[in-house]
């Protein structure tokens, strides 16, 4: 007999009730290739089975949720007499051999996964389609090789850097003799993709797709690549940089500035998430999916009391000039625009603001357990991989007042004879 599966979100009236509705059904997988799903939609409700044909998904409606109406087993069902049903639909179909498990069909499952847990999921989906379903997606499971993943896995640390393509052309890369540390940089990239690789099989393994790990668990990652972030801007080239932004870019920069905040979450700032009265900024929509208060200094204060004066609580406190809001990737653009103008070189991306205000606190010798709560970190070992170095040490002081001296003297003091 096959075992009761078990879903949070699905298996009972409550908990489906919390779902928000959407296009896309919740799914949970329940056999080799088969998946049911819950479909919420603003005019009802459906238990839908999705299955894999070898190449695409197949979707078809079996019944209706038991939200409203008492099951019957037929047409209106619980959650396990779903899962009954779409098992019964697959057992009749004994007689057709089941379609191989795809690398494609376990990325297909895994973005399914992480869209539900990933803040970060747009980035994920990116590096799937980019830099991994074009090697994997049409190679069975069961055949993948270590020496497959490996060669993919040290092709990746070779590739220079992808740079912006139209959508359509030619992907375009980044010319010229890679440095020492542009390789460095590139193998740490490739570290992230066989990450997401890794998982995606790792779900299809816990799934039973797949009887054996071995191929991607001994690829081992480059070793030794993920150096601390160093790239910020000092305060003259701050000021440049907000001087030379473009009026509606420029209170995007300056709110980075002031907090740290990542883009995606200075973007979804609304006029009331800024307290005046305890000089705070409220961040309920991270990475990390835990809600945050940004302690502002007198400046940041002030430059927040502009935003958001004599305005409706719910709008949108940063706006493009035509009032419109700002989304993914739109910041690229502007700030590429005000570096040059600024004359900072190299240039530095908008995520590099974050660093900036991290890098100039801890120099200012604030202690590493509040730039981590301002950031958003739940402890400070992110913050003292990255930013550590810069702030004032012990050790650095001890040596200084206690290593040993040696007169220093020219290219030689010996003295010539005669």
């Amino acid at each position: 007999m096959a075992k009761r599966l078990r879903d949070t979100n699905l298996d009972s009236k409550a908990a489906r009730e919390k779902l928000k509705a959407r296009g896309d059904p919740y799914y949970r997988n329940i056999d080799r290739g088969v998946h049911l799903g819950y479909r919420k939609g603003t005019r009802g409700a459906a238990w839908v089975m999705r299955t894999y044909d070898g190449r695409n998904y197949l979707v078809r409606s079996i019944g209706q949720p038991d939200d409203l109406l008492d099951a019957d087993g037929a047409n209106v069902l619980t959650f396990w007499q779903a899962v009954d049903k779409a098992r019964s639909l697959i057992a009749q179909r004994v007689d057709q051999p089941k379609p191989a498990y795809t690398v494609g069909a376990a990325l297909d499952d895994y973005l399914t996964h992480a869209k539900e847990r990933q803040k970060s999921f747009r980035d994920t989906q990116i590096t799937v389609e980019t830099m991994i379903r074009p090697t994997f997606g049409a190679i069975e499971i069961a055949k993948l090789t270590k020496r497959d993943i490996s060669d993919w896995h040290n092709k990746l640390a070779a590739t220079p850097r992808r740079l912006r393509t139209k959508k359509g052309k030619e992907q375009k890369y980044a010319t010229g003799e890679m440095s020492d540390v542009v390789k460095r940089q590139r193998k740490s990239t490739a570290n992230r993709v066989l990450t997401v690789l890794k998982a995606a099989l790792n779900l299809a393994f816990r799934d039973e797709h797949v009887t054996d790990d071995k191929a991607w668990r001994r690829v081992e990652s480059f070793e030794d690549v993920d150096t601390a972030r160093i790239r910020y801007l000092s305060v003259a080239e701050a000021q440049r940089l907000i001087n030379a932004s473009a009026t509606d870019f420029r209170k995007l920069v300056q709110a980075a500035l002031q907090t740290g905040c990542r883009y995606g979450e200075l973007c979804r700032l609304r006029v009331n998430d800024f307290n005046a009265a305890a000089e705070t900024l409220a961040i309920y929509v991270s990475k990390t999916g835990q809600p945050r208060h940004i302690n502002l200094t007198d400046e940041g204060v002030e430059f927040f009391r502009s935003l958001t004066v004599g305005r409706e609580g719910a709008a949108l406190m940063l706006t493009k000039a035509d009032g419109s809001a700002w989304r993914e990737s739109h910041q690229s653009r502007p700030m590429v625009e005000a570096c040059k103008q600024a004359k900072i070189s190299p240039p530095v991306k908008f995520h590099e603001l974050r660093h900036t205000w991290a890098s100039l606190s801890v120099m200012n010798e604030m202690p590493l357990m509040v730039v981590a709560k301002n950031l958003g970190h739940v402890d400070t070992r992110m913050v003292e991989k990255h930013y550590g170095h810069l702030a004032p040490s012990y050790v650095r002081d001890a040596i200084k007042a206690g290593a040993p001296r040696f007169a220093l003297v020219g290219e030689t003091n010996v003295q010539a004879i005669g």
